[in-house]
């Protein structure tokens, strides 16, 4: 069953796979009970926007989910597809857009792509679940470096650099913009800087940061003022879009080259109309409306620092994720999180072993410009509660949490 999976019996329906029912908002029903949630990645609170809901439905009844039909390379292409790449294209200031079915799949085909077994990979240690899966299905070297060490890359490129000299092959660096699990920001500036001694190509996974980053909301790369130096720039639509589908940019020359070589959008169904024309919808608003962004880190803001005025780690967090760091075991992160969602009627991702480190629990909220200054300062009252019984072993001897064998 695997480290999460030999929980089931006690956790199945309730920590993990649960149900969150309702109208997407701040304000949800868990198990018939409302609660304030945290862990719905719309940062811009587009996903219920009422000029979003009728673009959506006006599409739907317009074309149906089926239009068009077939990949895009064979029967599947429309006008529309192609002008939400060159929308994005002009938004984020590359040259070049490919729209992608899925982010998930879009990385890790992308990956695929671009790199043969006479090439080496060097990746950051906490790179999201989508870029490790790519990095193994590559069949050349790989590298990887602890999480932003830029001293300890140089190492990894100098390696990879003598590898590739002996082959004939190139060094792809992968990176994220924004990473989910702790908010820090990749250090795409420094790892940028190394190109003047080493030849390589940068692909920078940005699903947190496109939206949030940056004056425009262009992302982490028009936050470190790199844009034009990011090889390949990927984000999804899945986090500030509130909607299904991914894009990959670039110079046209590689852009061209992944349209003809990308085996998962070569033989899958093109992106259906509804999705197409909706991202057409958000990123308008994403780029016309900024008071989302703005209303988003106000929220960011309060909560981040009212939670470190009452005592919590944050960690290093320079972006909307906000990861409140604890200790304690697995049964305890149980108890705990039992106690938010039934007696503080408060919804969060609680991450345990194996994505961290024994020992560690990590409740992992996401803010949006939906959320409200009165919910920030309900959860900090919710969560300066719980800390004080999980620092004075409360937790400890509860039943459910002697439920769970570490």
């Amino acid at each position: 069953m695997g480290p999460l999976g030999k929980h089931s019996d006690v956790s199945e329906g309730y920590f993990m796979f649960p149900k969150l029912e309702g109208e997407i908002s701040p304000h949800m029903k868990f198990r018939g009970k409302d609660v304030l949630t945290w862990s719905l990645n719309n940062y811009l609170g587009l996903a219920n926007h009422p000029e979003i809901r009728k673009a959506d439905a006006d599409s739907a009844a317009k074309w149906g989910l089926a239009y068009p039909m077939g990949a895009r390379m064979m029967s599947g292409n429309t006008s529309q597809h192609e002008l939400l790449e060159q929308q994005l294209a002009d938004f984020i200031k590359k040259p070049d857009v490919m729209l992608l079915n899925y982010g998930y799949q879009g990385v890790l085909s992308v990956i695929d792509a671009v790199v043969g077994r006479k090439d080496a990979i060097v990746y950051d240690a906490e790179s999201h679940a989508c870029i490790v899966d790519g990095v193994r299905l590559h069949m050349g070297k790989r590298f990887v470096y602890p999480h932003n060490d830029v001293e300890n890359l140089e190492k990894q490129l100098q390696r990879a650099t003598k590898l590739t000299d002996e082959t004939g092959g190139g060094i792809l660096v992968i990176t994220e913009g924004v990473f989910g699990m702790t908010g820090t920001m990749g250090k795409l500036k420094e790892i940028l800087a190394l190109k003047e001694k080493y030849n390589f190509r940068l692909l920078v996974d940005d699903a947190h940061g496109f939206g949030t980053m940056g004056p425009t909301g262009a992302g982490t790369g028009e936050e470190q003022g790199v844009m034009d130096e990011i090889d390949l720039y990927f984000s999804t639509f899945a986090k500030s879009m509130a909607l299904i589908g991914a894009f990959i940019s670039g110079d046209k020359e590689i852009v061209n080259f992944l349209r003809y070589n990308m085996r998962s959008q070569i033989f899958a169904k093109s992106l259906p109309m509804p999705m197409v024309e909706g991202a057409l919808k958000r990123l308008e608003m994403l780029r016309d409306q900024p008071e989302h962004k703005e209303n988003l880190w106000k929220v960011v803001n309060a909560l981040q620092n009212g939670l470190k005025e009452n005592g919590f780690s944050i960690g290093d967090t320079q972006s909307p994720v906000t990861p409140v760091v604890l200790n304690g075991t697995v049964g305890e992160a149980a108890a705990l999180a039992h106690d938010l969602r039934e007696n503080h009627s408060i919804f969060c991702s609680v991450v345990i072993y194996p994505v961290i480190p024994k020992g560690m629990i990590i409740l992992r909220l996401i803010p949006t410009a939906s959320h409200s200054l009165e919910d920030v300062d309900r959860t900090i009252k919710a969560f300066s509660a719980i800390q004080h019984r999980l620092t004075s072993g409360e937790y400890r001897e509860n039943e459910l949490a002697k439920s769970f064998k570490e």
